[in-house]
């Protein structure tokens, strides 16, 4: 394909992956605080600053949906960048480690909406995704850094 430069496709990418790294960090946060609060019954500063429980478990949700809405992002940006650069895909394992990622945020997703009383497998299925997602960015990450190098002039 005959396209125009890419960069401005790239800073986006770039944006998107930062801002998504920081939404995995904040969710840890929040899902951390949320933890800590139903175990020991103690409501940390933190709650009290944004209205409450319900409010911190609904701020969860809203990072977690900005996430995945970032992910999916990156994953339309990498398809369409990659076919206009190169004309096909598969050009690295940045491709398997983005789908991976991708897949484990949609399941993390589907398992938080488990998330019950009486679901007891729902909540350990999210955390245990979360921690295996942790492996999956440092991977996107460090594969995404040797294809960022192959489009610099």
């Amino acid at each position: 394909m005959n396209l125009p430069s890419f960069l401005w496709l790239w800073k986006i990418a770039a944006w998107s992956m930062g801002l998504s790294l920081l939404a995995y960090l904040m969710l840890a946060v929040t899902g951390v605080l949320m933890f800590r609060a139903r175990t020991l019954q103690e409501y940390p500063l933190f709650f009290s600053f944004i209205g409450g429980s319900n409010k911190a478990r609904s701020l969860h949700y809203i990072i977690g949906i900005s996430m995945v809405s970032l992910v999916l992002l990156l994953l339309a940006i990498g398809i369409v960048g990659t076919l206009g650069h190169f004309g096909s895909l598969g050009h690295s394992s940045h491709l398997v480690a983005g789908l991976i990622v991708v897949v484990l945020v949609l399941l993390s997703a589907l398992s938080a909406t488990q998330i019950r009383a009486r679901r007891l497998w729902a909540r350990p299925l999210h955390i245990g995704i979360n921690v295996v997602l942790f492996v999956g960015f440092a991977w996107v990450s460090l594969t995404g850094w040797t294809v960022v190098q192959k489009y610099l002039p």
